[in-house]
């Protein structure tokens, strides 16, 4: 979202990929859009595990049958580093590549949008001065995106975090130059995800959906792909992690749209308190962001208006028009429980957080990139007795 001083209005921008496959059997249009476009040589990142068990192999078998040659840059961890970045750099640049082949899930993703973006805005090549909204010129790198999860929806979005292990913190980097050209949403490519990452990465879409849908930068538009998103994925998410074929292709439509909403319009402290989580801990995001949800929801409600009732209603609870304002909230906030549970996610920080670090975890989840979205204004004071509540 942006305004435009001058002329006294508010312009909602929406920023998109050029081009999107969806559905099984899609990663065969990639060798096309390669050629189509003019690109000799791929750069395919992504990390090591997948590589490992042949997911990775699902895409370069494409790339081999067109006889389009590659090179794979596999200096990934989760939770991507500035190093790895970096590393990322020197070795697209040794490729002779023109274009990047992203497979994974966000920290393959993130990496490849960071590597692109400085390849052709070199200026930022220590990393950290891409961290907010950075005044990048350049289109990055065309990037086609081939997600193997199904939660971050980094393949349609403007958005990509990094790692400060220096800082111990994530650095949440906001451009329209980094979205990919083209994204290939195909189930199969997720299917061999296991369970506990399927369940991660759905709350993480659902996070993504909720937060969008109440952000202070919602609007109609957004509001469109954000409730039906919700409403897939409440649908399809527990037959995705028990692995069936409907399962996963609804799970993948659903946080892709959610993906074309919270892009455009920011998220919310969620994903603020989240992102320090992984810095620190190396907590996996979807954990972090499951975990979260429900208290941070029962902390936004006084400022969401009626939308918890829609969020109910997409989410399957019956007669949510009959019921007060407090009794609906009640039941949105019950539903995400109730997901979160049968999904096998852990209800609270226990495990997780030390309580010597909140103090540091607080602060940093409120100079955070998505805070400001957050529907109620809060304080670093507030941010840690949510903290503490889930202890």
């Amino acid at each position: 979202m942006f305004f435009v001083q001058e002329e006294k209005f508010m312009a909602n921008r929406f920023v998109l990929n050029e081009t999107s496959y969806h559905g099984k059997g899609a990663i065969t249009a990639i060798a096309d859009e390669i050629r189509g476009r003019g690109f000799k040589k791929a750069f395919v990142c992504s990390d090591p595990d997948l590589i490992k068990f042949g997911v990775t192999k699902k895409v370069t078998d494409v790339l081999d049958s067109a006889g389009i040659p590659y090179e794979i840059y596999s200096g990934i961890k989760a939770n991507p580093t500035i190093e790895n970045v970096q590393t990322g750099v020197a070795a697209y640049k040794a490729s002779g590549a023109e274009c990047i082949v992203a497979i994974g899930g966000g920290s393959s993703m993130d990496t490849a949008k960071a590597v692109g973006i400085i390849i052709n805005n070199p200026e930022f090549a220590d990393v950290r001065s891409l961290e907010g909204v950075a005044p990048t010129k350049h289109k990055c790198v065309p990037i086609i995106a081939v997600p193997t999860t199904a939660g971050t929806a980094a393949e349609v979005t403007i958005n990509y975090v990094i790692t400060d292990t220096e800082k111990n913190r994530k650095m949440v980097c906001v451009d329209v130059h980094d979205i990919p050209v083209v994204a290939v949403v195909d189930p199969d490519m997720m299917s061999s995800m296991p369970k506990g990452l399927t369940a991660a990465t759905g709350m993480d879409a659902l996070t993504h959906a909720i937060e969008g849908f109440i952000t202070k930068g919602a609007w109609e538009m957004s509001d469109m792909f954000h409730i039906r998103a919700i409403g897939l994925i409440s649908q399809y998410l527990r037959a995705a992690v028990a692995n069936t074929p409907e399962g996963r292709e609804g799970m993948a439509l659903g946080q892709y749209i959610a993906g074309m909403g919270f892009s455009n319009v920011g998220l919310g402290i969620v994903h603020s308190m989240a992102h320090p989580l992984g810095a620190l801990y190396d907590t996996p995001h979807g954990v972090a962001n499951a975990i979260i949800l429900p208290t941070v929801m029962e902390y936004n409600a006084p400022a969401t208006g009626d939308k918890y009732r829609a969020i109910a209603a997409a989410m399957g609870v019956k007669d949510t028009e009959k019921m007060t304002l407090e009794a609906a909230r009640r039941a949105a906030v019950d539903a995400v429980k109730q997901l979160s549970k049968d999904v096998g996610i852990p209800a609270d920080l226990k495990n997780i957080v030390k309580r010597e670090d909140v103090d540091f975890l607080a602060q940093s989840a409120y100079d955070d990139a998505c805070r400001p979205g957050n529907p109620r204004d809060t304080s670093v004071a507030e941010i840690k007795e949510l903290y503490l509540s889930l202890l």
